[in-house]
Formats: C-alpha cells, structure tokens, sequence
C-alpha cells in the first residue's frame, strides 16, 4: 500500500517533496538539489550552516562516546572478579559504538566540506558579476573573512576527528587481547597500558570540545 493514500493532501505533497531532496542530495545531483532548495528560500549559506551544526552535534556524540568507553576501560581495570565475560562484551559494543560514531563524524565533516566549497565557487563567480567597484570589495573581503573562519573551524574538526584514529586503534588492541585472554591475569597486565589509552581519550575529548566551541563561534557569524 501506499502511505500517500492515507495521508493529507498537502502533507502528501509536502513529504513528496521531501523524498524528492532526500533523493536528489543522495544521488549526488547537487545542482538539481540546490536549485529545489532554493525554490523553498533554502540556500547554500543556509545549508553550510545546517551542515556545520550537523558536523558539531555529531562530534558531540562521538565525545560523548569516547567518554563512556573511557569509564567502562576504568571500571575493567578495577575488575576484580564476577561476571568477565559480560564486562567484556560491554566494553566491545562500547568499542563497535565508538567506531560507528567516528565514521559517522567524517561523513558530516565531508557533507559540510562539499557544500561550503560550492558556496564559496558560487560566491567568487557572483562577485565577478558585481560592476560596482566599492561593492565588489567589500563582498570580496566579507568571502574572505568567512572563508578564514570556516577553515579555522574546519581545521579543528579535522584535528579531532583525526585524533580518533590512535584512540580507537589502542581501543581495539585492548578488545581483542581480552577476547583472546579473557581472565583476570589479562586484565593484570592491561593496566600497565591503561595510563596511555586514558590519556588519549582525554586529549581527544579536550580537541573535541575545542572542535564544538569553534563550530559554535561559526555558525553566529552565519545567522
């Protein structure tokens, strides 16, 4: 069946639509997206903001993430008997999790990236078309700033999203030598290790929270 048939009409209309930009901004036919996007007032500068704030609320969870594997590895390192085998299960589903948000973050900064780079190709063609001097200048000095301010933002984006990487390969190790050794004597030996992983989840999650502030701080200039 059809859901259509059970709706609204204009809520009908209004979720085709919908499917329609969902599709288009999928298949890669940014073109036809934007130009449906800005049929409903939605531009590109509008878009950039959506993509940061998406890239900034995504880094957040992943943060948030990080976080709760570093509590589990701590409460495994003080384990001292019960039930291993469902610690150890836990701290891999914290680990797959951790995996899955890290993906997730690099998807959204490169969502963000594609459209920030058309917004400032579309920027630089419209100034050419600008044939008053005074205002060329100050639109060529205005993509400028936000330019800068974009790959600042970006760059610290990029900084922790890269930091993931040593995190979630310390993390791994740390998974697979406890499912190969899964008794009290493995985790014994783990908490030698426990002072470098720790560290790196704390750093990481330090560049994190400089990542989210500095997306903040762009997204105002935006609005």
């Amino acid at each position: 069946m059809r859901l259509a048939k059970f709706l609204p009409p204009r809520f009908a209309v209004s979720l085709a639509f919908g499917l329609s930009l969902l599709a288009l901004a999928g298949s890669g036919c940014q073109t036809a997206y934007y130009a449906a996007m800005e049929k409903v007032g939605v531009y590109k500068r509008d878009l950039l903001k959506k993509r940061v704030a998406a890239a900034r609320d995504e880094q957040k969870e992943a943060g948030e993430q990080f976080q709760d594997a570093l509590t589990r590895l701590k409460a495994m390192y003080q384990f001292d008997g019960g039930e291993l085998e469902r610690a150890y299960r836990q701290l891999e589903a914290d680990f797959k999790q951790s995996e899955t948000r890290a993906k997730a973050v690099r998807q959204r900064i490169a969502d963000m990236e594609r459209v920030a780079g058309d917004l400032f190709a579309e920027w630089e063609k419209e100034i050419t078309q600008i044939s008053t001097p005074s205002l060329q200048s100050s639109s060529r000095s205005q993509l400028a700033q936000t330019r800068a301010r974009y790959e600042s933002m970006r760059a610290a984006l990029d900084k922790a999203s890269q930091g993931m990487d040593p995190v979630l390969t310390q993390f791994r190790d740390h998974v697979l030598y406890l499912k190969h050794n899964l008794n009290a004597q493995a985790i014994a030996s783990l908490k030698g290790e426990a002072t470098g992983i720790q560290t790196e989840i704390t750093r990481l999650v330090a560049e994190m929270n400089a990542s989210i502030a500095k997306a903040d701080e762009f997204i105002k200039t935006l609005n």
